[in-house]
């Protein structure tokens, strides 16, 4: 039943981010000086040119293969490009190798990360390419007409996915695949606790639901399952968790200029409701029970919030499920947005993997570098990788294809490409992209998100170690959170209105 692998993979991110403060000055350290790329050359086909290429892959086979085909067919187009591929299993270990490697000039040349991640990384100068020029160069930019293949245009990206790459006033990520968060409902049992699911989940319903399905039977089995396990509401991502909530409830968590709003009234309240549902078992996380998909799967879980992009692994049919198929029970699998405050106003967050490219001196590298981001954003790349989790093309020309709009109309047709909870989940992202949001990003962006996760984690654990949570408890807990985090030490960065919100400088931590 426990994912170790998961788990481990958990624990070392954890560890890893959470010292992210504390690397943040390697970034200064030695490497070479590079000056601001600028595209001053044509591409040169005649000159031999390896570039390397980090991503992030879900332990996912056929994702590797994605990557390796596009790397193929993108050398067929530019036989002068090399790209060597290193695949990775998670986001902070991306991140802390960077960071590592740009002490000594040794980073990669286009890279998967984080928004977050890709600000810490532009602590050094001009170590991340600003990539405004390249996009709009008639040449070599969106739809340029010296590319060697049918490059998306710029009125054919999805716009909001695109601004969340912007970072202090420039692009300096480019989105590659988009998802948010999704709770996976078991239709059934909600149904056999005398519910009746409303067309926009609440917390109230949610919190409601999972208390009632806490009831037991004489022998001591829960009433709903028939079980010795339940655990009604799992939260896969609790720093998500925290940073929705606030989104939805109009409470502050930091603004643009790097203030740390998080750390207030609101906050306690909604940890005060958290604490609650620990303390009668009825809600947990990741991070201390395991995979939520594992007990959804097993009918241990009602409840399940993880990113759409984890659909596959996610009820009774999944064709990823990461337990024994004799433990799988079976029941109707609902996917719907995350619990709201106000359902006349929903907030959810946008997520998933986006792109940067770093400097160096050999300009030739930069734009081979470019044209592989944006090879990476044609359709038979954006529509294989869609369909390999529930994720969506960042494309309106790969949404819009018909190959597309032909898999997401084939919902259930088999549980291996068609998995309808996968489609549904790609499905409620594409309904919902006005509905989404991104939390502003500076140097320390990362930090503060580990810790409104933290805070959570915390709570949930003082009570199920029959902790009193109270203002006593949440002051503390406050303080630990800017220690631990260094957040005293983000300074907020002056912000300069020339004619779009421009960071005019980026905050450091020493």
């Amino acid at each position: 039943m426990i994912n170790f692998k998961r788990i481990l993979c958990a624990i070392l991110c954890v560890a890893l981010l959470a010292g992210a403060v504390v690397t943040l000055t390697s970034c200064h350290g030695g490497g070479p000086q590079l000056e601001e790329f600028k595209i001053d050359a044509e591409f040169n086909p005649e000159e031999q040119i390896e570039i390397s290429f980090w991503a992030k892959n879900d332990s996912n086979p056929t994702q590797v293969a994605i990557y390796k085909k596009a790397i193929e067919d993108f050398e067929a187009l530019y036989p002068n490009i090399k790209v060597n591929f290193k695949p990775y299993a998670d986001y902070g270990l991306i991140y802390q190798d960077v960071i590592t490697n740009i002490s000594t000039g040794t980073t990669p040349n286009v890279c998967i990360s984080y928004p977050d991640h890709i600000a810490t990384y532009m602590t050094g100068a001009n170590v991340v390419v600003k990539l405004d020029d390249l996009m709009r160069d008639s040449r070599y930019g969106f739809g340029g007409s010296a590319l060697g293949f049918d490059g998306v245009k710029r009125d054919e990206m999805v716009e909001k996915f695109l601004e969340e790459g912007k970072i202090a006033g420039g692009y300096y990520a480019m989105p590659f695949m988009r998802s948010t968060e999704a709770c996976y409902v078991n239709k059934t049992y909600v149904e056999a606790l005398g519910y009746t699911l409303p067309e926009t989940l609440t917390w109230d319903f949610v919190w409601e639901v999972s208390e009632a399905a806490m009831k037991k039977n004489e022998d001591g089995t829960f009433a709903v399952n028939g079980q010795t396990v339940m655990i009604p509401f799992i939260y896969k991502s609790t720093d998500n968790m925290m940073i929705s909530m606030l989104k939805q409830k109009g409470a502050g968590y930091s603004t643009e200029a790097a203030e740390i709003e998080i750390f207030n009234d609101t906050t306690k309240e909604l940890l005060y409701e958290i604490a609650d549902h620990a303390g009668t078992r009825a809600f947990s996380t990741f991070k201390i029970s395991s995979y939520p998909g594992n007990y959804f799967n097993a009918g241990q879980c009602i409840f399940a919030i993880d990113s759409t992009a984890g659909a596959t692994w996610i009820g009774s049919n999944s064709p990823l499920s990461d337990i024994d198929g004799d433990q799988v029970v079976d029941f109707e699998t609902v996917v719907m947005t995350i619990p709201q405050f106000d359902v006349e106003n929903p907030k959810m967050i946008s997520q998933g993997p986006s792109v940067c490219i770093f400097n160096k001196e050999n300009t030739q590298e930069v734009l081979a570098s470019w044209f592989f981001v944006q090879f990476l954003l044609t359709n038979e790349v954006q529509i294989a990788y869609a369909q390999t989790e529930g994720y969506v093309p960042v494309t309106l020309k790969a949404q819009n294809s018909e190959a597309y709009k032909d898999y997401m109309s084939r919902a259930g047709e088999n549980d291996e490409l068609y998995y309808s909870v996968k489609i549904d989940a790609s499905q409620l992202l594409i309904d919902n992209v006005e509905n989404t949001f991104v939390t502003p990003v500076f140097n320390g962006s990362a930090s503060l998100r580990d810790a409104a996760g933290q805070l959570i984690e915390e709570v949930v654990k003082a009570r199920r170690r029959n902790q009193n949570v109270n203002s006593k408890f949440i002051n503390t807990l406050f303080d630990n959170m800017v220690s631990l985090y260094r957040l005293d030490q983000v300074k907020p960065v002056e912000i300069v209105d020339k004619g779009e919100t421009e960071t005019e400088s980026q905050t450091e931590a020493q």
